[in-house]
């Protein structure tokens, strides 16, 4: 097996670093953005459970990625990852891997008050947890299921209680929820969290997204700067998707991530798997590379490891650089399969 040393790099000189794990394709919201419930309704074709990875089959791939590949950080992702039952027990097998630094899962935080204590006690370090608005009748709306804001906020504090690091982000789209960006961040500089904007994206075929619905990073930072001063600051690591700023005069943060109007792609060392085992080396990929039938296959560990290396060293994904320059929509996976 290869060295936990050793890093492997793609055709644009990017290590990878971090490996984003879908566990379901399942989700208990209908946001408009993502799985528009029109789209997603009672008859859709969700996996069958034997389409999906089981946990052995991830903790496998998981440990392949951590030694060959030079991953040190694991996030969990859906659909809506608390939707998979035994989550807890994932956790725990992945936190047993010696070389990870970091486990962390995105929600939308309802389920976290059933949740979080054993999520923590697994190994789970950190959420990040979803809400796009303050606003009980428009959250609901957006949310597809009128679910309250309460349950997302009583889901935080769960996550807070529990001992986990919390933080939280809104997706901004124009006409939908751009003024609840400076009542989102004065709530949460209050209470002491980090929230991260993102920019409405082109992820998958269903949102219909358009340009002109783009709210962008600049827009936001202007709007929250005329109410409470905001300077940049250093990002936390190489290759941190969101912009930093913080509040004047204080320690309090906000992000940005931007993929829309200011692309990160030059250092973008992550990589996702899907709830059905595709690897896919670019958020914005039509594609994937079938790690399901690999991994159930004759083929030994370092059978595999060689396999998945040689995907990551054919890799030259930069899509949000080239999406001006592309003439023709093209297909993409869903963020329902491969989360964020």
């Amino acid at each position: 097996m290869v060295s936990k040393s050793q890093s492997v790099y793609d055709q644009l000189k990017r290590p990878l670093r971090d490996l984003r794990i879908s566990v379901t394709d399942k989700c208990n919201f209908r946001c408009s953005y993502c799985m528009p419930a029109e789209l997603f309704g009672p008859d859709y074709p969700f996996l069958e459970r034997h389409e999906i990875l089981s946990f052995e089959e991830i903790e496998r791939l998981t440990k392949l990625f951590v030694n060959s590949l030079g991953v040190k950080k694991i996030r969990i992702t859906g659909g809506e990852p608390l939707m998979r039952k035994d989550l807890p027990q994932l956790i725990e097998k992945i936190n047993k891997i010696d070389g990870i630094e970091d486990i962390a899962m995105t929600t939308n935080g309802v389920l976290l008050p059933k949740y979080a204590k054993a999520l923590k006690e697994a190994g789970l370090m950190r959420v990040s947890i979803s809400l796009d608005s303050l606003n009980d009748e428009l959250f609901g709306k957006i949310n597809g299921r009128g679910v309250s804001v309460k349950a997302v906020l009583d889901g935080i504090e769960a996550a807070k209680e529990a001992g986990l690091t919390v933080k939280i982000n809104m997706v901004v789209k124009r006409g939908m929820n751009e003024k609840e960006v400076v009542p989102m961040a004065k709530f949460f500089r209050k209470h002491g969290h980090i929230l991260r904007f993102i920019e409405f994206m082109d992820v998958g075929n269903t949102n219909e997204w358009r340009l002109d619905d783009v709210y962008s990073k600049k827009q936001i930072i202007n709007d929250i700067h005329e109410v409470m001063p905001l300077e940049p600051i250093e990002p936390n690591y190489v290759g941190e998707v969101a912009t930093r700023y913080r509040y004047v005069d204080s320690d309090d943060e906000i992000g940005v991530i931007s993929s829309v109007t200011d692309a990160f792609c030059k250092s973008c060392n992550r990589a996702r798997i899907s709830a059905e085992g595709k690897l896919y080396t670019c958020l914005f990929s039509s594609s994937g590379h079938d790690l399901r039938e690999v991994v159930r296959s004759p083929l030994s560990d370092k059978e595999v490891s060689k396999h998945i290396e040689s995907i990551w060293e054919g890799r030259k994904d930069q899509y949000s650089v080239d999406r001006s320059y592309l003439k023709h929509k093209r297909k993409k996976i869903e963020m329902s399969h491969i989360g964020g």
